[in-house]
């Protein structure tokens, strides 16, 4: 798991496959599992941007998830700890792509970290998120896609999964401080909080099952996560 100095021993780290690997919070979650001595790729559709994964510390792997297939996927996953679904179609794609990469990208990458034998799973969702969630607008849309993701990863009996549903996105520093509960109600959240709890979350299995809203709020990321964990 974590690369820790047990007794004078080196422990080494576990390695995370992350989908959406350029996403602006998967950036900086890779960042944060490379400085704590983790393995971790990120999965890009386009090889200009492996610089930048390189850079954050990660192995970048170019793959369209909106093309390839489970075996193609679960090669990319083998040997791995955990894996991470970060992606999303974006704020200004259509309906179609909400479909195509918030729900099916999401539920292939789940039927491969199967197929692979990752059991650990954490999947990036978004507070409101419904299946059953009413409207016709691209962001009732997007609700509903996510939802149906969400309620297809939580039948997978071979995946221990965390779903995290952050409020509002912000670009705002980070202040190591957050509200993680079952329902916390509707806030903001930077950027750097969620990659920092989604780096918490990745190695504390016993959040498995939980599905958990996130907004800043008094307690420090670590204290946030092993409280949910029941630590």
């Amino acid at each position: 798991m974590r690369r820790t100095v047990l007794s004078g021993r080196t422990v080494e780290g576990m390695r995370t496959v992350i989908a959406g690997g350029h996403g602006q919070i998967a950036l900086r979650l890779e960042r944060l599992l490379a400085a704590r001595g983790d393995e971790v790729a990120g999965i890009i559709r386009k090889a200009e941007q492996a610089d930048d994964l390189r850079e954050a510390g990660a192995e970048p792997v170019v793959l369209d998830l909106e093309s390839a297939s489970v075996d193609e996927v679960a090669e990319r996953l083998r040997g791995a700890d955990a894996a991470v679904f970060a992606a999303g179609a974006g704020p200004g794609s259509g309906a179609a792509r909400k479909d195509t990469v918030d729900k099916a990208a999401a539920v292939l990458f789940a039927d491969a970290a199967v197929q692979a034998g990752v059991r650990r799973f954490v999947i990036v969702s978004s507070m409101g998120a419904d299946p059953r969630h009413q409207g016709d607008e691209i962001f009732d849309v997007y609700l509903r896609a996510k939802g149906e993701a969400d309620a297809y990863v939580r039948g997978l009996d071979a995946l221990d999964w965390t779903i995290l549903r952050p409020g509002q996105l912000t670009d705002d520093a980070g202040t190591g401080l957050v509200r993680l509960e079952a329902r916390t109600g509707r806030g903001p959240i930077p950027r750097d909080d969620v990659a920092a709890v989604l780096a918490e979350l990745v190695d504390t299995p016993a959040t498995a099952g939980l599905t958990l809203e996130l907004i800043s709020g008094p307690a420090p990321v670590s204290v946030a996560v092993k409280s949910v964990a029941g630590n």
